[in-house]
């Protein structure tokens, strides 16, 4: 019997190393021979530790919010028992989260022990790696991805089988492999969970690469703030050489090919080609002028393939199962599926992998579960800082990367933040803005100087100083920016005020105008005031109030000099029996 126990970074975080030690030490007590191991992450994070029990028959078992305490009971009654803890089952709402889903990157994530590579050879590891060197020429393997019309994960959705075709006709001898790890979104756990939970299906997408193109070396670029990933990378890679799958002479084909992992600082502009390879290099992490191409002179002057985490990870599922049945997955330019993180305001939050063409409306409502407190839908972020605002005339559009650029959104990594009706999205637009310029790398005027301008506007307005023109100048910065930012992050650092000046100008009005935030949520616009019917005049306030700004004759109603509060709400809580200071 074998026991897999959610361990990717969410599992940890909710306590799934403590629950791994319960199990072991009850197992060793119980002089019970046990396969306990970890596994990546199955995606329902909002249920983790979550515990899969796996009987001799294959029958699977799945437990939630299994703690160290229910460790013991599960080996008691079910372990050997052979009666399952109810109780602890996943439940409907789970399993629907699950079964709604179509998995291909993910596919292993959850399923198989990531720090053995026997276990994701079990499950049909490295066939397409033996194909490719075999039984395909070079030629055929980028036809192959080309025909699949698999675009990038990485936020452009750039044909990938015009990429690697583009790098194999170089003449240039040296050519590299380079997949980009650095995700660096808020909100997007995608690559991370890949990493982590099934990292050979990346690995074996980066050698098939090389073959495809005649690269001989490859770096995966990782922030070093997953530390997790890179672990497990580190295991995979020593496991896969020594297993013959990466080295000289790959599994005698006379093949050689070596990957080697590099760490980055977690700066979000190395998300984009040229910064990436110019910090693998050693160089400060900064985007250059385009032309030539990172597939002409990328990673040292070389040409170069470079690919997501899941993008590579497609890659063997197309190799083995054929161009045309990837393609009957999902609309005809935009096959295949697509991993999103699902966060924000919406019950099942997790790690989703759905076909390409799928509705918001399916992910948001069947798979997320709907709105948290039976709120009303408001919108979602899609993309990170990079993508757009989504709102409820938006639920039936098909998420894929021509349905989104029609609307002026895009996937991005994959990032899916739902939003509420007391989201102020005035305030969320000054988030992603406040993230950007501060991630700028500062190499181009426009990006440097344009965003901190748009910020301090943003500060103006969510701070009561805003005025109504100030909203027509950040749609004409945002212009500028896009049309002459030197890079493709910079081009698209404004999308989120535009987005959500474009969908929600009456909440931008409320702010500027009649100095109000509907959501209620800016503190600049807050005011708080005293009942004159419910004063009791007993000072209590104005005793605790920081700032003097509290003033009155006692049994007499005090008042509040707007002036000079800071709305930091003790006053609010000094009259909680009297219930006289409300907050607008």
């Amino acid at each position: 019997m074998r026991v897999l126990i959610g361990q990717g970074s969410c599992g940890i975080a909710s306590g799934a190393k403590k629950t791994a030690a319960a199990f072991k030490k009850h197992a060793a007590e119980k002089d019970l021979d046990l396969d306990i191991r970890p596994t990546g992450c199955i995606g329902i994070c909002y249920l983790e530790p979550i515990v899969d029990v796996i009987d001799d028959s294959g029958t699977r078992t799945r437990y939630v919010k299994v703690t160290p305490e229910d460790a013991a009971a599960i080996i008691d009654s079910h372990i050997i028992g052979g009666k399952p803890v109810r109780s602890l089952e996943i439940p409907k709402e789970g399993k629907a989260f699950l079964s709604k889903q179509k998995r291909i990157g993910l596919k292993n994530c959850g399923i198989i022990d990531p720090e053995d590579i026997n276990d994701y050879i079990a499950a049909g590891g490295y066939q397409a790696l033996k194909k490719a060197l075999f039984d395909m020429t070079p030629d055929d393997i980028c036809v192959e991805i080309e025909q699949s019309n698999l675009r990038g994960r990485g936020g452009g959705g750039f044909p990938t089988g015009k990429k690697w075709l583009q790098v194999k006709r170089q003449t240039e001898p040296v050519k590299y492999v380079v997949c980009n790890g650095d995700e660096g979104d808020p909100g997007a756990f995608m690559d991370r969970s890949i990493m982590e939970g099934d990292p050979h299906r990346m690995l074996e997408g980066m050698i098939i690469a090389g073959i495809a193109t005649g690269a001989h070396e490859a770096y995966i670029y990782v922030r070093a703030e997953y530390p997790l990933a890179v672990h497990r990378l580190e295991t995979a890679i020593a496991q896969a050489e020594k297993s013959g799958f990466i080295g000289k002479n790959i599994l005698d084909s006379g093949f050689d090919f070596s990957i080697r992992i590099n760490l980055g600082a977690g700066a979000f502009v190395c998300g984009e080609g040229s910064a990436l390879t110019a910090s693998i290099e050693g160089n400060r992490g900064m985007p250059r002028v385009k032309p030539p191409r990172t597939v002409e002179q990328g990673l040292f002057d070389k040409p170069t393939v470079l690919n997501n985490v899941e993008t590579f990870s497609h890659v063997s599922e197309i190799i083995m199962h054929g161009a045309a049945e990837y393609k009957k997955i999902g609309p005809e330019k935009s096959p295949g599926t697509k991993a999103f993180a699902l966060t924000g305001n919406v019950n099942n939050t997790g790690l989703i992998e759905v076909p390409m063409g799928t509705t918001l409306r399916e992910v948001v409502f069947n798979i997320g579960g709907g709105v948290k407190g039976d709120k009303k839908f408001k919108a979602v972020q899609i993309g990170g800082p990079s993508g757009g605002c989504l709102t409820e005339k938006h639920l039936d559009l098909h998420l894929d990367f021509d349905s989104l650029a029609a609307v002026g959104a895009m996937i991005g990594s994959g990032g899916l933040v739902v939003m509420d009706e007391d989201t102020c999205m005035v305030g969320i637009a000054r988030f992603f803005m406040n993230f950007t310029q501060h991630e700028s790398c500062g190499k181009c005027v426009p990006c440097r100087e344009g965003t901190h301008v748009m910020l301090e506007i943003l500060d103006d307005i969510v701070g009561g100083r805003g005025t109504p023109d100030q909203i027509d100048t950040l749609l004409e910065l945002a212009d500028t920016i896009s049309q002459t930012a030197l890079c493709g992050l910079g081009k698209t650092a404004a999308s989120p005020i535009v987005s959500t000046i474009n969908e929600f100008r009456d909440e931008y009005m409320a702010h500027v105008v009649e100095k109000r935030c509907p959501a209620k949520s800016c503190s600049g616009l807050r005011r708080i005031e005293i009942i004159p019917e419910k004063c009791k005049g007993c000072s209590k306030c104005q005793r605790v109030c920081p700032v003097g700004a509290i003033s009155g004759k006692i049994k007499e109603p005090f008042v509040i000099d707007q002036s000079k509060c800071i709305k930091c709400r003790v006053c609010i809580d000094a009259c909680s029996f009297f219930k006289a200071i409300r907050e607008e």
